[in-house]
């Protein structure tokens, strides 16, 4: 096979001026294109060693989302800001001097189903990086085939932490980024020493409640006065209601997630926990969910994320506007959609720094990796696979956006780990 350096293989006479100077005028059109120059004389053998779906000028990755079911009213935003990076990408001219090609598959809210459609996407389509997952079900779902099969998965969701993979790339927050400091803003702000636990039930509500209540309890000297939570879909809270009202908590903190939002919010409204007069901290409440819940039953909680549509810097408002370009002026972007976008430019860049798209190669490569264009700020990858990034804490306005009232003031490091938790 010759050598894309080689005039020859682009069919040039090899010792002509003439053929000289078209190679380099088609070397030229590469760099304008956005690839890196040595970039358009790797050839696939040399870039792909471990038989994934890479040709000369195409390579395969996966997404695997919840486009139906309960957690589709989160998901979609996923899809969607992954698609736009991968096509913002494309048009640089692809990684390697290769085009993304996207196979989509529906996890459907059933983690069985993300796992099959993760064995569909590693082991017939060979895909050379997955976008993909939201719940840590989903993802606890499809670990155990991506560390057989060897594949790379980059995870947009914040998460429980007390977990670390070589096979996935985590690019929202851990725990201790998002549950220990919108805590510690409740404490300090607002002066909250009870706390009401509430979560949907599966690992990662639950999980975040212990590492909530331990950091309460042990940390804060504070009281857990309530704990509850409820199947995926769940609409029934009526009785939460009453219990509520009997504890009295300085602070709802609160793991709804997917469509039960909207019935949650909606029932603490009917039964006037409101905004005004009940502190109500959520981690799971983006620009995404506020447009099934509505602005008016959420006004004046406050949600703990490190990302919203509303952070006004040069990065965010070009996101912003190819998004709403894209998706139309309507669409809404949340934590979550934005942790999503940085997804396929974090591997972009392993890749080329690589030199290579086989996945040991990309993982080495991918620690030290900074994003200075991220739509949240300036994001740095820690060799634990996370992201050093902020923490926001936002208010609930009744038009559905959100005004940041808190920002940390500096990046924190992601500890998975944190002693004392576990």
């Amino acid at each position: 096979m010759k050598h894309l350096t080689d005039p020859n293989a682009l069919g040039l006479p090899p010792s002509t001026d003439g053929g000289r100077r078209r190679l380099l005028q088609a070397m030229g059109a590469a760099s304008m294109a956005g690839l890196p120059a040595w970039s358009f004389g790797q050839t696939t053998a040399a870039v792909n060693t471990t038989k994934l779906a890479v040709t000369d000028t195409e390579v395969t990755v996966g997404q695997l989302h919840s486009a139906t079911g309960t957690m589709a009213i989160s998901e979609t935003g996923s899809i969607q800001a992954e698609q736009l990076a991968i096509d913002q990408i494309n048009a640089m001219g692809g990684v390697l001097g290769r085009k993304i090609k996207v196979i989509k598959e529906d996890g459907a809210s059933d983690w069985p189903t993300f796992a099959e459609k993760s064995k569909k996407l590693l082991i017939n389509d060979h895909c050379a990086a997955v976008f993909g997952c939201w719940t840590s079900a989903s993802r606890k779902a499809v670990l155990p085939v991506f560390e057989k099969e060897n594949g790379l998965l980059y995870y947009p969701t914040f998460y429980e932490g007390l977990e670390q993979s070589k096979n996935v790339i985590y690019t929202g927050q851990e725990a201790t980024q998002q549950i220990l400091y919108s805590l510690e803003w409740a404490k300090t702000e607002k002066k909250a020493k009870t706390f009401f636990l509430i979560g949907s039930d599966y690992i990662w509500p639950r999980t975040s409640m212990k590492i909530a209540r331990k950091h309460v309890e042990n940390f804060q000297k504070g009281k857990v006065v309530g704990e509850e939570y409820y199947p995926l879909g769940s609409t029934n809270f009526g009785s939460l209601m009453n219990k509520i009202k009997v504890q009295k908590p300085d602070c709802l903190f609160v793991a709804v997630v997917g469509g039960s939002n909207v019935a949650f919010y909606k029932a603490l409204k009917a039964a006037g926990i409101t905004g005004d007069k009940q502190l109500l901290v959520t981690l799971s409440v983006t620009e995404d969910e506020m447009t099934g819940v509505g602005g008016e039953n959420f006004a004046g909680f406050f949600s703990s994320m490190k990302y919203f549509q509303s952070l006004d810097n040069e990065n965010n408002k070009k996101f912003v506007a190819a998004f709403k370009g894209k998706y139309g002026k309507d669409a809404v972007i949340g934590d979550v959609t934005q942790a999503g976008y940085l997804g396929p430019w974090l591997w972009k860049a392993a890749v080329e720094k690589a030199k290579s798209f086989d996945v040991d190669k990309v993982v080495a490569a991918s620690p030290g990796i900074e994003l200075k264009t991220a739509p949240e700020g300036y994001v740095k990858l820690d060799a634990n696979h996370h992201l050093w990034s902020k923490s926001r804490i936002a208010m609930g306005m009744p038009d559905a956006s959100f005004k940041v009232v808190a920002e940390s003031p500096e990046l924190i490091k992601p500890d998975p780990f944190p002693k004392g938790y576990q």
